[in-house]
């Protein structure tokens, strides 16, 4: 038993090794940082150990509009995106003809480059000298001003982030889902069918029953991604996102390490370790509501 438990160890030491050196060792290393006061960037030097750092960075303005467009990203983007996943994965399983088609253009979205995307979006979006943009355009045929989307009020700019984002993690969900849906068992649907239950009721009673785990697992994931945000936010308002109002967590660590106000490892490691808390927190949160709401079937 000890030579086999041995030889299980030997095949877990490459995984081991890489994981620890590659994310354990920066995450300990990053903790240290943010509690070195006054680093010195060029030689390696600090005054001192303390928590200045943290209460630096949640007095930052910069820091609470970031961790403020954050949250709104989430709470908006997680729930709506996966919604709108499973409804359009349960359409696609009710589709025989075309069904390959419509996964695969459902799909194009994923594969495509997200700077590229939303250099579409702020092309559909955005007011120029020129012309109002596409979306402008559809909203005067209904008598609808014009809206500066990009460059204008903050309910506009978050809405366009926010829809970007959907667009961009939709795919994947649509995927998942579809697998999920595929894989659940004929022979409950062939019951329900017998005993004449409705659609609805199969859709509540077996069909989000058998498919929670999966929810769960994009619900999860889809968390972690809508805090990690920041590339979605640069493709639409470019690098400036402190004077665009529109900054993410992510975002705040980068300026503070490499923008215009960069050079404070400290101050970056601070901030990371917070939203590093925020996410473990809300993620150890959602796999406790699961426990009683996730069936799991052998």
């Amino acid at each position: 038993m000890e030579k086999k438990s041995l030889k299980g160890w030997l095949y877990l030491l490459p995984a081991i090794l890489f994981l620890g050196f590659f994310m354990v060792y920066p995450l300990i290393d990053v903790f240290v940082y943010s509690f070195e006061e006054n680093y010195n960037f060029a030689s390696q030097t600090y005054s001192g150990m303390g928590s200045y750092n943290y209460s630096y960075v949640l007095r930052d303005p910069y820091f609470l509009q970031a961790v403020r467009n954050t949250f709104l990203l989430v709470v908006i983007t997680v729930p709506l995106s996966t919604g709108l996943a499973l409804l359009i994965s349960v359409a696609l399983s009710s589709i025989r003809p075309l069904k390959q088609l419509f996964q695969t253009v459902f799909f194009l979205p994923y594969v495509t480059n997200t700077l590229a995307v939303g250099l579409v979006f702020m092309i559909l979006f955005k007011r120029t000298a020129y012309t109002d943009g596409f979306v402008n355009l559809l909203l005067s045929w209904f008598g609808a001003g014009p809206v500066d989307f990009i460059d204008g009020p903050y309910a506009a700019k978050l809405f366009v982030l926010c829809l970007y984002t959907i667009w961009v993690v939709m795919p994947f969900k649509i995927l998942i889902l579809t697998s999920a849906l595929a894989s659940v068992n004929q022979t409950y649907y062939n019951a329900a069918r017998i005993d004449g239950t409705s659609r609805t009721r199969i859709f509540f009673r077996i069909t989000l029953p058998m498919i929670s785990p999966t929810l769960v697992y994009l619900i999860i994931t889809g968390f972690i991604g809508a805090f990690k945000a920041y590339s979605d936010a640069v493709a639409l308002f470019g690098t400036n996102l402190n004077a665009a109002g529109m900054n993410t967590i992510v975002g705040y660590v980068y300026d503070m390490l490499y923008g215009s106000s960069g050079g404070y490892p400290s101050y970056a490691s601070a901030a990371a370790i917070l939203l590093f808390a925020i996410v473990l927190t809300i993620t150890c949160i959602n796999l406790l509501v699961s426990r009683k709401h996730v069936h799991y079937f052998s």
